[in-house]
């Protein structure tokens, strides 16, 4: 964000978002709204049932659908980038379900709600949106599919009709493999044959209406005209207003404590898909997209949701590429799909009640199994990539097994002992040159950067050398930096050579690694008639030290 004053500064993002703008393009807002809500409402119930336990399955089915109203029209009003379309994810599903089952339940999902609002809106206030760069590809890529893992997983007990309870992702996998022999047939069916709906739906008619939807409406006829004994969604409330909102006078110093760690995750997470999505849609619609005022959008839009009862809100990828693609022009693509999805309750609440969960795990297990960035894993075996995979599977086997914040945190921290220990190798070769007339000669090139760690290897190369030389050039013009510690190491190096009588130069030692080197005197001690700017200065000189 610039330092112009804050209204000020999103005066000018509408300024030239709306410039020129006319009927035609309000046209092909509420056509693309229209669109996104066709995607958002089946990935909103589903993402609203995986948000909480099954007690509170129908409260958790409104607050997904109550969330993508009222986030589509804050965060996108607000947002930094006119195509944002944000609601429920399934990143933030995983993280909930821990909560409400928890002592706190609905009151404890609702406060980590609006707190970790409060954290995004003061991350995009000190203008924090770039950090999310600072964390590397194969992380976000194993980040997400691991969540993808965790969500398939959470929806196994819909989909096979048994019960799977478990705090961890592992007790629900034994818990659910215990109760696999009391299968029910019939939503085993139902998940099965939405799952094929969703992979067997014409791509051409999946631009008009989404296989989702489609897949959905199609098992819940089939279902209510057969009277199959499944469970089902039920009683949908026709408000904006969930029958569970944050109460602020239930709140206390000790509830604040056991969600805050909570709040943090959900904040992170809405960090990371929201300015990744944002990132990516700037890229395919080539317009500029403010990370900062992203933030700020999305920390109010979380303060928000939990006094309607809703659940965490984020910028969805999915929904902001329909967006797009569907020919939204303006922010006023988010607000008119809300405006779908406000009509869809009011008038469609009784249909969608009959909705079965085992239609909603089938969606979400396809959504899982899409969230996955096949083609970056892919690419990263095919040219063997091992760095990249390492990091990939550590951060999604962590996100399955931990929270998702050491998730990340591991993932990052694996990252940089990999950076580091890539920026301290050095590849130090000694080779054989006819220079000097009657000399000997032996160049040893040093490529990368001198560390405590690897100091030794110049000394340790030119002792392995098939013979010894009259006169060793050492080129530094690879090394990109050398710390104190490798600098004794270089001494040590020179005092060696000069043990066996033999002539020494440094060339083409850089200006900042030799104003590093000038500040503990090296110069001085290796002999500044020993140190010359490159091979060329140094054979014409004709100077054996």
């Amino acid at each position: 964000m610039s330092k112009r004053p804050f209204f000020g500064h999103y005066k000018k993002i509408y300024v030239n978002e709306f410039k020129g703008y006319n009927g035609k393009k309000l046209i092909g807002d509420i056509a693309s709204g229209i669109t996104v809500g066709a995607v958002a409402l089946p990935l909103a119930l589903a993402f609203g049932a995986a948000s909480v336990d099954a007690e509170h399955a129908a409260i958790g089915i409104a607050g997904g659908l109550i969330t993508a109203i009222i986030a589509g029209i804050i965060s996108g009003l607000l947002g930094g980038g006119s195509f944002q379309i944000s609601g429920p994810t399934g990143a933030m599903a995983v993280v909930l379900g821990t909560i409400v089952s928890g002592k706190y339940g609905l009151t404890g999902m609702f406060l980590a709600t609006f707190i970790s609002g409060l954290i995004l809106l003061i991350c995009g206030l000190l203008r924090f949106g770039r950090l999310v760069q600072f964390i590397p590809k194969p992380v976000v890529t194993g980040f997400t599919s691991g969540i993808a893992l965790v969500i398939a997983i959470g929806q196994l007990g819909n989909a096979f009709g048994v019960e799977v309870k478990g705090e961890t992702t592992i007790d629900k996998v034994i818990c659910f493999a215990k109760n696999v022999p009391s299968t029910d047939i019939k939503a085993l069916a139902l998940t099965l044959a939405v799952v094929a709906i969703m992979f067997l739906f014409p791509k051409k008619l999946s631009k008009y209406v989404p296989a989702s939807l489609v897949s959905i409406v199609i098992i819940t006829v089939v279902a209510t005209l057969m009277k199959l004994d499944v469970h089902t969604i039920g009683k949908i409330p026709r408000s904006l207003i969930n029958s569970e909102v944050l109460n602020p006078t239930q709140v206390n110093l000790e509830m604040v404590k056991s969600v805050i760690g909570y709040a943090i995750t959900i904040s992170l997470l809405g960090m990371i898909e929201s300015l990744l999505c944002g990132t990516c849609a700037a890229a395919m619609k080539k317009e500029k997209f403010d990370s900062n005022v992203e933030l700020i959008a999305q920390g109010l839009a979380n303060m928000a949701v939990p006094f309607f009862g809703g659940v965490p809100s984020t910028a969805a990828i999915a929904r902001t590429s329909v967006a797009i693609k569907s020919g939204g022009n303006t922010r006023f693509t988010s607000v008119f799909q809300s405006i779908f999805l406000i009509l869809c309750m009011f008038i469609l609440a009784p249909v969608i009640g009959l909705v079965p969960y085992p239609a909603l795990a089938g969606v979400l297990i396809v959504t899982a199994i899409k969230m996955n960035d096949f083609k970056t894993i892919k690419m990263y075996f095919k040219n063997k990539l091992l760095e990249p995979i390492l990091l990939c599977f550590v951060t999604m086997i962590a996100t399955v097994l931990l929270d998702l914040t050491y998730a990340i945190v591991i993932g990052v921290a694996l990252s940089m002992i990999i950076m580091i220990k890539n920026l301290a190798s050095i590849n130090v070769k000694v080779e054989e040159e006819t220079l000097i007339e009657n000399k000997d000669c032996a160049v040893v090139y040093s490529v990368g950067a001198y560390f405590f760690a690897n100091g030794r290897e110049l000394l340790k190369a030119i002792e392995k050398a098939e013979r010894k030389y009259d006169c060793y050039i050492l080129s530094f013009r690879g090394v990109v930096m050398i710390d104190l510690s490798a600098e004794q190491d270089i001494l040590e190096a020179v005092e060696y050579l000069k043990s066996k009588n033999a002539d020494y130069c440094f060339v083409g030692i850089n200006d900042q690694v030799m104003k590093s080197l000038d500040k503990v005197g090296f110069a001085e001690k290796v002999g500044k008639d020993h140190i010359f700017a490159n091979l060329e200065e140094y054979v014409r000189s004709s100077a054996i030290i």
